[in-house]
């Protein structure tokens, strides 16, 4: 009885325990950043390498946006403030927006 209560408890939990939700991070595109901004940008705080960097530039150039990454709420968040810090010091509107997944 106890091996049928420890098994009944282990599915109910697993059953009660959620994945965290995931956040996609999108760069809009805008017509005054410059590619090598969004490029840097890409680089320094998503942590791309310069094929991948350059691949999501054109995809937000395309389609006038692009997925940067998928975090946790926190990170999701700290990444789009970076973005907008950056771009704010650096005199460009480039947006970043942040969306659940």
């Amino acid at each position: 009885m106890e091996d049928q209560l420890g098994n009944q408890f282990e599915e109910e939990t697993e059953l009660l325990i959620k994945p965290p939700r995931k956040y996609k991070v999108i760069m809009h595109n805008d017509d005054y950043s410059t590619w090598e901004f969004v490029i840097d940008v890409l680089r320094k705080v998503f942590h791309k390498n310069e094929e991948s960097a350059v691949e999501i530039t054109a995809s937000i150039h395309e389609n006038g946006r692009a997925i940067c990454g998928v975090y946790g709420y926190e990170v999701a968040e700290m990444k789009t403030s970076q973005v907008h810090s950056l771009a704010k010091a650096s005199g460009f509107p480039l947006k970043c927006t942040i969306e659940e997944e």
